[in-house]
């Protein structure tokens, strides 16, 4: 959860703009007590008058690094993320060092929010490197590196965790594919070996082991963690969506529609079911349901750069090149290193007669799969499975 900011020393929250105050004239709020009323009100979850209070001792004293760091806590609560990271970043600029970790620690969370993991990544490692004991920020730190594909990185930062999150499904789960897809032979082994030994048979553990089988590629194995922990509940979040990921790598492509279906009917707001809606009626060549269900995807999350790629291959399948432009060069912008993007971008280029800027994006294509040949594990060659129940309230 975001990091409310203590005030700094008395005198920081002193009027400091020359004001003074007189025997025939108002004497100015105090903005110490504004501030200990804002903080209680944010305490309490009354937003509207946190904000009112923040504001007010921001009228006072221009310069309170701490009010504005916790006016972007109000916004972030709000998931008002613009408003949230500019008024954070203006608290950053502002605040004395021993603020500054929780500042940036929000800043890393803002971004964490919005599944923008890269941009997540550096506030979160300054945290680290200040305090490395901090348990909040090395676990999100080493989520970003695992939705990163930085498996090293992740399995490194996240076993000096080991004492206080190895009773955990969700850490374990992350740290044993980490490791496995880092070499991390020992490590992958006792994080499995801990993930087994917890088990006790309930749905949320089989949907973990599940999850692991899936990620190395184990589908029989997953599908029968994920059907056992369907039956026994099944309005689990998340179950049906990785019954449906089970089935697609199966090729099993109906059964993958329903179950993506189910999850949608459970969990409404989650993109992710829509673009995995959109990918399987797209191999079922129904391509209104995959255009459908892309636009679905992208009204909840415009950064989904497999549901602008799906749209783009639609309209060159029908022959709209001029859409299909829009759409490719949105998947581009969102991610620079996808071959497939490129690829699909140059064979547009290349039909319209556009013979220089295809090869352009051939070479490009080509230059990244060479990169990824030379070191495989590069970021980007080969992801995990989505996780979306790695990003409900992170520790």
């Amino acid at each position: 959860m975001a990091i409310a900011v203590p005030p700094r020393a008395t005198a920081s929250v002193q009027a400091g703009t020359g004001q003074r105050a007189s025997s025939a004239s108002t004497p100015p709020p105090d903005p110490a007590k504004l501030f200990q009323r804002g903080q209680e009100a944010l305490a309490h979850g009354q937003l509207d008058e946190a904000e009112r209070d923040f504001r007010g001792v921001l009228q006072v004293d221009h310069q309170s690094g701490a009010a504005y760091g916790n006016l972007g806590v109000v916004y972030m609560r709000r998931k008002q993320w613009t408003k949230a990271l500019d008024t954070l970043r203006r608290a950053e600029h502002l605040s004395v060092m021993p603020q500054l970790a929780g500042i940036r620690l929000n800043i890393g969370l803002a971004h964490f929010r919005q599944n923008e993991f890269l941009k997540a990544i550096p506030p979160f490692e300054s945290v680290v490197r200040d305090q490395p004991e901090a348990p909040q920020a090395r676990y999100l730190l080493g989520l970003c590196y695992f939705f990163a594909d930085r498996w090293s990185d992740a399995a490194t930062t996240l076993e000096p965790l080991w004492s206080q999150e190895s009773d955990q499904l969700p850490y374990l789960y992350v740290l044993s594919n980490a490791a496995h897809r880092a070499g991390q032979k020992e490590l992958d082994e006792r994080a499995t070996g801990q993930l087994i030994k917890l088990g006790d048979g309930t749905p949320a553990y089989r949907l973990f082991v599940g999850k692991y089988y899936l990620n190395v590629e184990q589908y029989d194995a997953a599908l029968a963690e994920f059907q056992i922990a369907a039956e026994a509940a099944p309005s689990l979040p998340f179950v049906h969506f990785d019954l449906g990921l089970t089935y697609l790598k199966k090729q099993d492509f109906a059964r993958a529609r329903d179950e993506f279906l189910k999850d949608a009917a459970i969990e409404p707001d989650l993109a992710l079911n829509y673009d995995e809606l959109g990918d399987v009626y797209w191999l079922m060549q129904d391509d209104g349901n995959a255009e459908k269900n892309y636009r679905e995807a992208l009204h909840r999350d415009r950064r989904l750069v497999n549901s602008h790629l799906g749209l783009a291959k639609i309209y060159q399948r029908q022959g709209k090149f001029a859409p299909a432009l829009v759409e490719i060069d949105a998947a581009g912008s969102l991610d620079p290193e996808r071959v497939d993007v490129h690829y699909v971008h140059g064979q547009l280029l290349q039909h319209l007669g556009r013979k220089a800027e295809a090869k352009q994006e051939f070479d490009a294509a080509v230059h990244i799969e060479n990169e990824h040949r030379a070191d495989p594990g590069k970021p980007g060659e080969s992801g995990t499975a989505p996780s979306p129940e790695l990003l409900q309230d992170p520790q």
